[in-house]
Order: C-alpha cells, then sequence, then structure tokens
C-alpha cells in the first residue's frame, strides 16, 4: 500500500530532474564569479545546489544532525562533470533513505545543531520540505539567474522557459 513518502519521493525525483538539466548547462569549468560581494560565487552555488538532495538522507536516517565548524568540511567541485557526479550522489543517497520511510516517521522531530546550538528542530516532514525540497528550488532559481547573467540558455522548468518555446 502506498505512503505519504511515495508523494514525497515523487516530487523529489521530479525537482532532481529538473535541477540536474540546470547543472548540464553550465560551463565545464566552474567560474568562481558572483553578481554581487555579498552572493555566492556562481561554483559555490552551482555545489551548493548539487549537495542539497543529499539532505534527505540525514532527513530520514538522523533525528538529530550535529555539525562542527571545526571539522566541516564543504562539498567541491571545479567542473560540470565533478558536479554532476556529487549531485548524482547525493540524489540516490536521499533516494535510497526514503525507500524505507514509513508513514509514522512523519512527525518524528528532526533537529540540527551547529556548534553544539540548536539550529532547527522540526517535524522531518517540514524538514524535508523547507530544507531539501524548498531550499532546493530556491537555490535553483538563484542559479538561473546567475545563468541568465551569464547568457547560458535556461532550460524549461514548470513550463517552457524564454530559451525553450
Amino acid at each position: 500500500m502506498p505512503g505519504f513518502i511515495d508523494g514525497i519521493m515523487a516530487e523529489y525525483k521530479h525537482e532532481c530532474v529538473t535541477t540536474r538539466k540546470y547543472l548540464e548547462r553550465l560551463p565545464e569549468n566552474l567560474p568562481d564569479w558572483s553578481p554581487h560581494p555579498k552572493s555566492m560565487s556562481f561554483r559555490r552555488l552551482a555545489v551548493h545546489v548539487a549537495e542539497i538532495p543529499g539532505w534527505a538522507r540525514e532527513t530520514w536516517t538522523l533525528t538529530d544532525f550535529v555539525m562542527d565548524s571545526t571539522t566541516y568540511k564543504p562539498n567541491d567541485a571545479a567542473t560540470r562533470a565533478e558536479l554532476l557526479a556529487l549531485f548524482d550522489e547525493k540524489v540516490a543517497s536521499g533516494l535510497e533513505a526514503m525507500k524505507t520511510v514509513k508513514d509514522s516517521d512523519f512527525m518524528t522531530i528532526w533537529t540540527m545543531k551547529w556548534d553544539g546550538k540548536v539550529v532547527v528542530s522540526m517535524p522531518k516532514i517540514a524538514v524535508m520540505r523547507g530544507f531539501v525540497l524548498s531550499h532546493l528550488v530556491h537555490h535553483r532559481a538563484q542559479l538561473g539567474v546567475y545563468m541568465r547573467i551569464k547568457d547560458i540558455p535556461l532550460p524549461s522548468t514548470y513550463g517552457p522557459s524564454a530559451d525553450e518555446a
């Protein structure tokens, strides 16, 4: 019998297929350019977009996600090929974790701590919707702005783009 996770997985897969289209259009060597001094670099933003789907694994397999600034090392990719490999790995790990999720897991409280301080504590479904799916969509759109500024054609997202009729 299908569970609530089946709907979440369908949305996750849909957003990841769309996101991969964006990543596939990036230049082979990812630039360190940014549109503003307060903005992430193009490269850092692209890596962030590629790593977000992997957060589904932490969401569904952990109840306490603990990070420490002295040991944290962000993912990196210098080329489009490295970026796509990272993205594919993260998507696969998220899908694998969702295979065993039960409806009763949705309201389990998930807590993220940074340097011993609680950053967020909420039900896993809220984490999945807010910190994984909505976060991915938000930064993918930001990446689309960077792509437009750099005259990289945008793929269709929820309908045709100006570059794809």
